[in-house]
């Protein structure tokens, strides 16, 4: 090393920050001094921690620690770093340093081992997907076995390595080996719609064949799938409320490449495997979970919860009026918005909330009010404080509203979930060779007019429907929406009639 000139290598890293990465550059620096290692900017304590699983990856790969103050610096140093990915570039630029590095545009992320060995870990996809999606990464060492998942990204190199070692020969050569951009193509069914592929499953491990009965309610849920509206099963227990909410999983519209990265984002991020199947969540929380469980939150850093997971998928509540009043209310706005936003001390972050919300409750609070053979054990106050829990601005946000109907287990339903599936993919078609981003039920008001064309009846029923029942604007346009959905299943591009009568029919009643 030159006496009098200290040379500072860098690398770039990410941390992230809700669902979204942060570029970090870390710096290294090997001075004349007193032997120390310092990791400043920010750094939290898994951070702190990697000097120490630097110190003994170098010994073990042969490297020595030179003799000098080494000092790490992760800019920018105003922004808080968390992350055992940081690892890899902090013993590199200790291993190399007066060598330097010339790849400067080379991301490096990855955890050691004490003997060497590179490892992954649960953050290293989302902060890649989000470095891509910023247009900021187009090459990166990273471990070899994040490479399957990784892989799913298009349009990023990857070198994957198994050892520090062979990450510091990798940064010594002049040019890094040129790579093929192998991606890997999702295992699944494919259509083709405008140019952009959507994909899906044809697995049913839950079949609406299983149902007994409920014509009506099988009915909307096929509404609900094609057009991912809210619904609200109300019946008796043992109706098949749950049934219903469980099997609508399989039967909802494709997704696309960036709905399936955005769902392994989320599952990561959860700490889960995901499996990269075009298969949407499903989520149900039960009805003791906290605002901060629902929600995301956390006194420093703010996790994700479960309205992020269920993020392209399905949010159950079951045994609805049970639920917390203030987390029902605080519902409101990521059903309406699509966003949650979490708001904390030390940060404030936004996640995804675009799910399909799907509730189910007791007529009253012992369950029989609408059977016929069990008596109901209630009295009307109590009848009406359960449902009074429910708020007409909560109530508002759903579309779908369907009284289960009582059981009768010697009839069978003879619609399957292949055949529903099969009505979803072909409303999904239709809507999206209408030029629509969004499905029906997440229109947002200025799309509603230009994509729901009533014909002449259909706007007179609705005007007498308005009229008679009162109906709000929000009303207005959740009806229309259901109706467009009813005459895609239909295949008409117009709404008539008849589709408005079914979209007025699943309203909600007082």
């Amino acid at each position: 090393m030159e006496d009098n000139k200290t040379i500072v290598n860098s690398l770039l890293c990410a941390s992230i920050e809700g669902v979204n990465a942060k570029l970090v550059e870390v710096e290294g620096s090997l001075t004349k001094g007193l032997p120390n290692f310092t990791v400043v900017g920010l750094a939290s304590s898994d951070i702190q921690e990697a000097k120490e699983r630097a110190k003994n990856a170098l010994i073990a790969s042969g490297f020595e620690l030179p003799p000098l103050k080494i000092t790490i610096n992760l800019s920018p140093s105003d922004i808080k770093k968390s992350g055992t990915h940081f690892d890899l570039s902090i013993a590199i630029l200790v291993a190399l340093g007066d060598i330097k590095i010339k790849h400067k545009e080379l991301f490096v992320f990855g955890e050691l081992g004490l003997d060497g060995r590179v490892k992954s870990s649960s953050l290293i996809f989302p902060l890649i997907l989000s470095l891509k999606e910023q247009g900021l990464i187009k090459r990166a060492i990273v471990p070899k076995d994040a490479i399957e998942s990784l892989q799913f990204i298009k349009g990023v190199e990857f070198y994957g390595v198994e050892s520090l070692k062979e990450a510091i020969e990798l940064l010594k050569t002049e040019t890094l080996p040129k790579l093929e951009n192998i991606s890997k193509e999702y295992d699944a069914l494919k259509l083709e719609i405008n140019g952009k592929n959507y994909y899906y499953l044809n697995e049913y491990y839950e079949d609406f064949a299983d149902i007994k009965g409920q014509e009506v309610a099988i009915r909307a849920a096929l509404i609900s799938a094609a057009g991912m509206h809210n619904i609200l099963l109300n019946g008796n227990p043992g109706s098949g409320k749950s049934m219903i909410a469980k099997r609508l999983r399989y039967i909802l519209p494709p997704l696309s490449q960036e709905e399936i990265l955005a769902i392994a984002r989320h599952q990561f991020l959860d700490n889960q495997k995901p499996s990269f199947k075009p298969l949407r969540p499903f989520r149900s929380p039960h009805h003791t979970a906290t605002s901060a469980a629902i929600f995301g939150g956390g006194s420093h850093n703010a996790k994700i919860g479960e309205v992020a997971l269920a993020s392209y998928g399905i949010l159950f509540f079951d045994e609805l009026p049970h639920f917390n009043s203030k987390v029902l209310e605080a519902l409101r706005e990521p059903m309406q918005d699509r966003v949650v936003n979490i708001a904390r001390v030390n940060s404030k972050v936004s996640y995804s909330a675009n799910f399909l919300f799907v509730g189910a409750m007791n007529p009253c609070p012992c369950g029989n009010l609408l059977s016929k053979t069990k008596e109901c054990r209630c009295s009307d106050l109590e009848i009406k404080r359960y449902k009074n829990r429910l708020s007409d601005p909560f109530l508002d946000r759903i579309e779908l509203f369907v009284t289960m109907q009582e059981v009768d287990f010697n009839k069978k339903n003879v619609t399957t979930s292949k055949q529903m599936h099969q009505s979803v993919i072909k409303a999904f078609i239709a809507q999206k060779q209408r030029g629509q981003s969004q499905l029906n039920g997440q229109l947002q008001e200025s799309q509603i007019d230009k994509f729901c064309i009533l014909d002449n009846e259909a706007k007179e029923v609705l005007n007498l429907a308005i009229e008679r029942f009162s109906l709000s604007y929000r009303s207005i346009a959740n009806v229309k929406k259901v109706a467009r959905t009813i005459a895609d299943l239909e295949g008409s591009k117009l709404i008539s009639k008849k589709h408005m009568l079914e979209a007025l029919s699943f309203r909600k009643r007082e």
